[in-house]
């Protein structure tokens, strides 16, 4: 296993022969539990849509990397050829598509049958945390799809071990990305009566451990089976104690309204938080109902973890010093969307053969080198800003969470950037240090947007500074919204471009 992976469950393999098929490898807990089997011992496969999503994890060299389409029978037929265990941990929590419980049960029903097929001896699937005797239709979407894949996998020939989990408490987590925004953002809250719902939190790291233990069981197991830190507490409660560690004092309080307020409660979370609405709507939907644990059954098959549960202030405190020191290794802001394939065509280039493309290019030469420049280059969106107008780009950032886009929501790292990384509105599609950096937008407009930051060096010295913006509108609608955002493009980018430019001078004055 590569050094410089760094894991968290203290764990070696009883069955380290045990081959280990890692599904939704690119998410938050896929990518995270990947180093913790490696660390163990076992032998890891993983799956995505697109291989070359898996590449920007530092474990990709260490695993055997597929492409699969889960939703296509014989795709995963070859995903799970000689796995001994599978791990279960895809769930679309910011699908838009309306029928997307049709194809997350079609999804389910083609791994349990194709697992079948295949020997598999383990399934674990990480689900819901939801009162067991509420009814199926009275349950929120996601959590209803959560729960309707848990039962179909219970019921297929392979065992199946359903860990219904709730809040994950993490660096990076969207659960920890609220909790924090809504109480720095707002010193006093009023929010709907679900706020003082009771709930079960769970330390990310007490996740992984379970996840990584019951892939290694002598005996396979099929049971639903709860598990929590023991702290039951409200999701007020978890916003004072977010505060506490912090050393902030809030005021939050509830109040009835007669209306559809997970909808509302999403929206208005989407908007104060980085949290797009199409993720905080299901969030805020889940919160719904209480997520306790109804018994500790878990410690039949699977002991505790080692010196006891993380408390939440503890897990709290764990991810802010892990965001502290930018060792985040997975993200939401990685995975809220599903992500485009880096090798697909897009209009960078000013001879890309497409459809009709509306460009913006501005270049300039500098003194200097492609290196000095590149940092600034690397750092753009986030806390760092885009160098230019940052009114207009909140203003536009708040436009676009109004009508359910990500807006300005930041970056996973403030300095270091991977294929698949979320830069505000904007998806890293192509890194080519110190030369090339070219993003794709995910702001909801009716077209693609791409942004491409490019440095050529100068045979004479310094650089050839590039930087492009590509749109291809959809319709008449995409015409329309490029021609309205002109006016303002012929201020933002020239200096965006000089602004650049400027920074990495004085950087490349401090640095000599």
């Amino acid at each position: 296993m590569s050094q410089e992976m760094k894991t968290t469950v203290d764990h070696t393999a009883s069955h380290p022969n045990r081959r280990i098929l890692v599904t939704g490898a690119t998410g938050y807990v896929g990518g995270r539990v990947v180093p913790e089997l490696l660390a163990a011992g076992f032998t890891v496969r993983t799956t995505s849509r697109h291989r070359d999503s898996l590449k920007r994890f530092q474990w990709f060299s260490d695993v055997e990397a597929v492409e699969a389409d889960l939703t296509d029978p014989h795709s995963v037929a070859e995903a799970v050829k000689n796995v001994d265990v599978l791990l279960y941990l895809v769930h679309s929590m910011g699908a838009e598509e309306e029928d997307f419980e049709k194809t997350e049960e079609k999804t389910a029903r083609n791994i349990a049958s194709e697992a079948a097929k295949a020997g598999v001896q383990q399934i674990v699937y990480l689900s819901g945390l939801h009162p067991r005797d509420k009814p199926l239709e009275e349950l929120s979407k996601h959590m209803r799809s959560r729960e309707r894949v848990a039962r179909i996998l219970l019921e297929s020939p392979v065992p199946a071990i359903i860990l219904r989990a709730a809040t994950l408490i993490g660096s990076g987590s969207a659960s920890f990305e609220i909790i924090r925004h809504l109480t720095e953002k707002l010193p006093v809250m009023v929010a709907p009566q679900w706020i003082n719902n009771k709930i079960e939190p769970l330390a990310i790291r007490d996740a992984l451990y379970y996840l990584v233990n019951a892939s290694d069981l002598d005996e396979a197991v099929n049971e639903p089976l709860d598990v929590g830190n023991g702290e039951v507490q409200t999701f007020a409660d978890l916003l004072r104690g977010y505060g506490s560690v912090q050393g902030y004092r809030r005021l939050i309080g509830s109040i009835p309204i007669p209306l559809p307020m997970d909808k509302l409660s999403g929206m208005w979370i989407g908007l104060v938080t980085p949290v797009p609405s199409n993720l905080a709507i299901p969030l805020a939907q889940s919160m719904a109902e209480d997520a306790v644990t109804e018994d500790h059954r878990i410690a039949e098959f699977i002991p505790d973890p080692p010196g006891g549960f993380t408390s939440y202030k503890d897990a709290v405190k764990r991810a802010l010093k892990r965001e502290k020191s930018g060792d985040v290794i997975t993200s939401w802001y990685q995975g809220w969307k599903n992500q485009p394939h880096p090798e697909d065509s897009y209009p960078t280039d000013p001879d890309w053969a497409g459809g009709r493309i509306y460009r913006d290019v501005r270049t300039e030469n500098t003194d200097l080198s492609p290196e000095e420049v590149w940092p600034i280059i690397e750092g753009i969106g986030g806390s760092n800003g885009w160098y230019s107008a940052p009114l207009l780009w909140k203003i536009r950032g708040l436009l676009d969470k109004l009508v359910g886009g990500p807006g300005l929501g930041g970056r996973r790292d403030p300095q270091r950037l991977s294929i698949g990384d979320r830069v505000d509105w904007w998806r890293v599609m192509e890194i080519d240090r110190p030369h090339r950096l070219v993003l794709r937008g995910e702001f909801k407009v009716d077209g693609s947007a791409w942004l491409t930051l490019e440095l050529q060096r100068r045979s004479e010295g310094g650089s050839h500074y590039i930087q492009r913006v590509a749109y291809a509108p959809q319709g008449f609608q995409g015409r329309l919204y490029w021609w309205a955002v002109y006016p303002f493009h012929t201020f933002i980018f020239p200096v965006m471009r000089r602004n650049i430019l400027k920074a990495a001078s004085q950087r490349a004055k401090v640095r000599n």
